[in-house]
């Protein structure tokens, strides 16, 4: 059933892309500002990992129950059906790509304002000094990781909570606690009150250890679909120097994949990012996307074989 929900949430968010604020990102936006009213308790040691669980936990519950409810009492065509719609609510493929997209196309014609204008707007910082270079090498780092966020730590976290019979709780755990560590450690909105400094870093933790494993499979995953050596070698130089750093990690390896220096000294011997890195930074994603669904396709099999 996941090899199916995937491919056809895919097919469905590429064909009718929703935009970034849509009811359902809505609704998490509201429950996470109620959660840290009602359980932001400041300096209090305890509350912090409370009011993380109640935000993360409460809409896990829900829609794992949801999927079990369809399952049990109508069948799996329908707990199919929900396994789709929240997997085209969190996987967002398209809600980063547009940016990417318009980023690259302004490039490819020569215009350079339009492509710090557009970069600025999805980094939300004033980019209006920077040369195409910085431009390049900030677009593909930047969009590498945001792929992994929106769609291959989906991917993992999807599969592993299917398997553990949880249905598409795994999807919502990761994009919820992506969004609140975010929400919580920025000042998205200046009118808005200050978040604790320990439920910043209680989120900051939770998301460390939720993303080490997807972030380590989605660098590995680069490897296989890229240059193999290279893109190990890049990790593992970039792990031993900054250990914990997921995000560092996925970076580099995609480097060392595509030969490409993306400002670590641990991929300074690849060519500087050309415009053409772009589309090669767009094939490596889909190749990988492309293993992930045939793995899940041999796994399906097997099950129903078995």
């Amino acid at each position: 059933m996941s090899f199916f929900a995937i491919l056809f949430a895919l097919m469905l968010e590429q064909a009718y892309p929703l935009h970034a604020n849509h009811p359902a990102h809505q609704g998490l936006r509201a429950w996470a500002v109620s959660v840290r009213r009602g359980l932001d308790a400041g300096s209090n040691a305890a509350h912090p990992w409370l009011a993380l669980a109640a935000a993360v936990l409460v809409p896990v519950a829900c829609v794992s129950a949801v999927y079990w409810l369809l399952y049990v009492s109508i069948g799996w065509p329908l707990a199919l059906l929900w396994n789709v719609a929240v997997l085209y609510v969190t996987l967002g493929f398209r809600q980063f790509s547009h940016h990417f997209t318009r980023i690259r196309d302004a490039l490819d014609d020569d215009d350079l304002p339009a492509a710090r204008a557009a970069l600025a707007r999805w980094l939300a910082t004033p980019v209006q000094n920077w040369s195409q270079q910085q431009v390049l090498t900030t677009l593909a780092r930047y969009a590498v990781v945001q792929a992994h966020r929106h769609v291959f730590g989906v991917f993992f976290w999807f599969t592993v909570c299917m398997l553990l019979g949880l249905g598409p709780a795994g999807a919502v755990l990761y994009r919820t606690t992506e969004y609140l560590v975010r929400q919580w450690n920025e000042r998205v909105d200046p009118a808005a009150p200050l978040v604790s400094e320990p439920l910043q870093r209680c989120t900051r933790t939770a998301w460390q250890w939720l993303d080490w494993l997807p972030a380590r499979c989605t660098a590995l995953g680069f490897a296989v679909v890229g240059s193999f050596e290279d893109a190990i070698a890049a990790w593992r130089s970039y792990a031993e120097r900054v250990p914990g750093d997921s995000d560092g990690i996925i970076i580099a390896a995609t480097a060392g994949a595509l030969h490409m220096d993306l400002g670590e000294p641990e991929t300074a011997d690849g060519l500087a990012p050309q415009f053409q890195h772009l589309y090669s930074l767009v094939g490596l994603v889909w190749r990988w996307v492309a293993v992930w669904l045939l793995l899940l396709a041999l796994l399906t099999l097997g099950r129903l074989l078995g």
